[in-house]
């Protein structure tokens, strides 16, 4: 099949939920290009947070899964797509959203990812029997500002209310799914998805600044984009006795095209508190 020309003289977005508003300025100004939003493509068929389709892939295959497919469609050079993840804290039991924004430039043929990870979410379901309940719970989730979703009985009924997004929707929504009940409960849910959730388009905003910043970060041999770690050397020495422990001492940087690589001393001349040398702390 021939492929069409590349119409898109900038950078392509792949989007449904308006992720646009937080990403869009960054690009523009600090790589001073255009950003084309490409909205048509369901992008809900990778996964949805509200669980009616299982993300089959891993966090960032489904990110990559986004470009391929918008490629597909614009032959566009470079391709940006975002994925989010939310759940328990892997060591304490808090809320967590971990944020990647994936570029990917054909032309050059790298891939730069940014990551942001965050307790600052208000990702968070309950179960309530009256609308006083669902009300408390709504207003202790940021409510109207942030979307709520709807289910009676629990989180995977097939019957689902999204968007949400005020007195008036919250009341018609818990009246209607718990006409739906078996069990005289409603299972309620903030929305994840980003043009319901500020807080979440803050930290799509932060992992856009990181993954920028890998992508301005070039290689000193080629100058082609994306020069970041690959890899780091441990033996960051012990400010008492100075041998070396198990701290990073250096990053390694290498370069997706040409494979160059360059260590950097981190953190450039400071060395490791004794509490983490097994030779002062065994």
């Amino acid at each position: 099949m021939k492929r069409m020309k590349n119409q898109y003289e900038g950078i392509v977005l792949i989007t449904k939920h308006h992720k646009e508003v937080a990403i869009k300025p960054l690009i523009e100004t600090q790589l001073q290009c255009t950003l084309h939003v490409i909205d048509d493509v369901d992008t809900d068929r990778f996964g949805t947070f509200s669980r009616e389709i299982k993300r089959k892939k891993s966090q960032f295959d489904t990110a990559r899964l986004k470009i391929k497919h918008a490629y597909k469609s614009t032959n566009a050079t470079r391709i940006i797509a975002s994925e989010g993840s939310f759940g328990s804290h892997p060591m304490i039991p808090i809320p967590w959203n971990v944020e990647l924004v994936v570029l990917k430039d054909y032309y050059h043929n790298v891939e730069v990812i940014g990551v942001y990870e965050s307790s600052d979410t208000n990702f968070a379901h309950h179960c309530v029997s009256s609308y006083e309940d669902a009300l408390s719970f709504a207003t202790s989730c940021q409510f109207p500002t942030h979307g709520l979703i709807m289910r009676p009985d629990h989180e995977h009924h097939k019957f689902i209310i999204k968007d949400i997004v005020d007195e008036t929707s919250l009341h018609e929504a818990f009246e209607v799914c718990l006409a739906k009940s078996i069990t005289q409960h409603v299972f309620i849910e903030t929305d994840m998805r980003a043009h319901r959730n500020p807080t979440r388009m803050h930290n799509i905003a932060k992992a856009t600044q990181h993954m920028i910043e890998q992508y301005l970060s070039t290689c000193p041999r080629c100058n082609c984009p994306g020069f970041t770690i690959t890899n780091y050397v441990l033996g960051l020495p012990c400010e008492l006795c100075a041998q070396p422990t198990q701290m990073v001492l250096k990053h390694v940087y290498q370069c997706q095209r040409c494979k160059y690589t360059e260590e950097k001393w981190y953190p450039k001349g400071q060395t490791c508190p004794a509490n983490y040398c097994n030779t002062c702390n065994p």
